[in-house]
């Protein structure tokens, strides 16, 4: 499998692992499992080798004894013998026993050399025996010691046809005096261990399947338990979702009385309060948007009337007294202001209604900003506020409704006039390969924490108190971020008390396009650090 494949299938089993409960409980509970069961099933192999090797060097040590003592007996039966008869009298019965009861034997003098070879220092053993299996420190043993000793040893042979094998074995090892020469020999009997070695192999491969099998079904006794658990969450997880999606309808199947089912019938209860009470706010919302747009529509008459009388007035105002001349002034003000207040009640109402639709073409941002600069100009130089306009020197081309997007810069460029407090702002275009902005900067009032996400509210204002310059109706944010939402586009709105604040409109090159980012950062650079 290629590097590629692999990373492919490591990602789909995290992607499992992360989204599948079921998954994750039966991994964890195989792997838990499989520690537990291989730790019980070593000891377990443990104490099967501990005894099998236990009983063997009991059984040895004790033959061993029993082949000492009639040892000695023949020794004293022919003690007129010269030392070869009398080591061929020991060792001849001892290797034909041997052969029989499968255990290898050699005689040794005991005052011999550890270190030099057995073979060059009289000693008689088993045919085929290889001498280098009696361990060096069993032979220091027995240089100063008569008491029986045993040892782990290898035990090597070669058999008639020249071939050489290796075991593990165990040499015991007992002292016995000649009476031809009076000097101390050492009679090493050296048991194989291969029926405990296949007997502890065949112990560790049963033990390894029974492991194999146990993990094996406590996994699929897992899954069944976990399934039986995970299946009504997975179903309560899809209804929800289908709730969310606008489903109200859709309800669990309660079935039984255990806690699932309870769980099942309050899910269902809850889904029936909201479906209630959303369909309640539906109901009001429609109530509440059928009411302002019938009161918008309803007001277009007597305002046009009342706007007639207004105009009549205010052309004629030159020909009454200072008092009634302003109070013609002020009426004409307001009547423009209830007038652009029942367009946006209309506009927002469409909004609510659905009934908006773009009219898209290839807006280039610069033309949009230096008109709204014009339409601004004469309010901004009533507040005292210059408006810097910083450009990259390239069209900044996006599909827009331009009348929508020009509208959108109007209501913010307003907006930070209004707040500026006779100091400069800055209007800033950018764009790149995906996407093209506006960013709207004042040094104004700025907005305390948390206004930054209430600024579009409908009719929210910072300070109520703040007299409104350009006499805007409260509408105007709101509408432009429902202009913003429906070209795809982000509204986001930063500032500081006290250190001014910014508005930045985003938008996608290419209609339909999905924003990821901005070419204007939303943190301008001349910002004060919070501290």
């Amino acid at each position: 499998m290629s590097g590629g494949g692999i990373g492919a299938a490591v990602g789909r089993a995290l992607t499992v692992w992360r989204r599948s409960v079921s998954a994750r409980v039966v991994v964890s509970t195989v792997l838990l499992s499989a520690v537990v069961v291989g730790a019980v099933s070593w000891l377990l192999v443990v104490q099967v080798r501990d005894g099998l090797l236990d009983d063997r060097v009991r059984s040895a040590t004790a033959e061993a004894e029993t082949e000492t003592v009639q040892a000695v007996d023949r020794l004293v039966g022919g003690s007129d013998f010269d030392v070869a008869s009398q080591l061929e009298l020991v060792a001849a019965p001892l290797s034909q026993r041997g052969a029989v009861r499968g255990y290898e034997v050699l005689v040794a003098r005991s005052d011999a050399d550890p270190a030099s070879d057995l073979t060059s220092s009289g000693s008689i053993s088993s045919p085929g025996l290889d001498l280098t299996s009696v361990p060096r420190s069993l032979r220091e043993h027995f240089t100063g010691s008569t008491q029986l000793a045993w040892a782990w040893t290898s035990l090597r042979t070669t058999d008639d046809d020249g071939t050489t094998s290796e075991v593990p074995g165990i040499v015991v090892g007992t002292q016995v005096q000649l009476p031809a020469d009076g000097r101390p020999y050492t009679l090493y009997l050296l048991f194989p261990m291969e029926q405990e070695q296949e007997t502890l192999a065949l112990v560790t491969r049963s033990v390894l399947v029974a492991d194999a099998l146990l993990v094996v079904l406590i996994g699929g006794v897992t899954y069944l338990v976990a399934r039986q658990v995970v299946t009504p969450i997975r179903l309560a997880r899809k209804v929800a979702e289908r709730l969310a999606a606008g489903r109200l309808q859709e309800r669990l199947r309660v079935s039984g009385q255990d806690d699932l089912a309870r769980l099942a019938s309050s899910f269902n209860q809850m889904a029936s309060n909201l479906q209630r009470q959303i369909q309640q706010l539906e109901e009001l919302s429609r109530v509440q948007r059928r009411f302002v747009a019938d009161v918008s529509h309803e007001l277009r008459t007597p305002l046009t009337t009342v706007r007639m009388a207004g105009d009549m007035l205010h052309d004629a105002r030159t020909d009454f007294d200072a008092p009634t001349a302003r109070a013609a002034e002020l009426l004409q003000v307001e009547l423009d202001r209830f007038e652009r207040l029942l367009g946006e009640l209309l506009e927002i109402s469409r909004y609510d209604a659905g009934a908006v639709a773009l009219e898209v073409e290839d807006v280039d941002l610069r033309d949009v900003v230096e008109r709204v600069v014009r339409q601004t100009a004469t309010v901004a130089a009533t507040s005292g506020v210059r408006v810097d306009v910083r450009e990259p020197g390239r069209p900044c081309v996006c599909a827009a409704d331009g009348r929508r997007i020009e509208r959108i810069v109007r209501n913010l460029v307003t907006n930070a006039i209004d707040h500026a407090e006779s100091r400069d702002v800055v209007l800033t275009v950018d764009a790149d390969e995906h996407s093209a902005a506006i960013a709207v900067r004042d040094y104004g009032v700025g907005l305390a924490p948390g206004e930054s996400a209430m600024v579009f509210n409908r009719f929210w204002r910072a300070d109520p108190a703040r007299a409104r310059t350009s006499g805007g109706t409260g509408l105007g944010l709101s509408i432009a971020l429902e202009d913003a939402h429906l070209h795809g586009g982000w509204l986001q709105a930063w500032g500081t008390p006290g250190g001014g604040a910014q508005f930045r409109l985003t938008l996608p090159r290419h209609a339909g396009d999905q924003l990821r980012h901005s070419p204007i950062p939303l943190l301008p650079a001349d910002a004060e650090p919070v501290r």
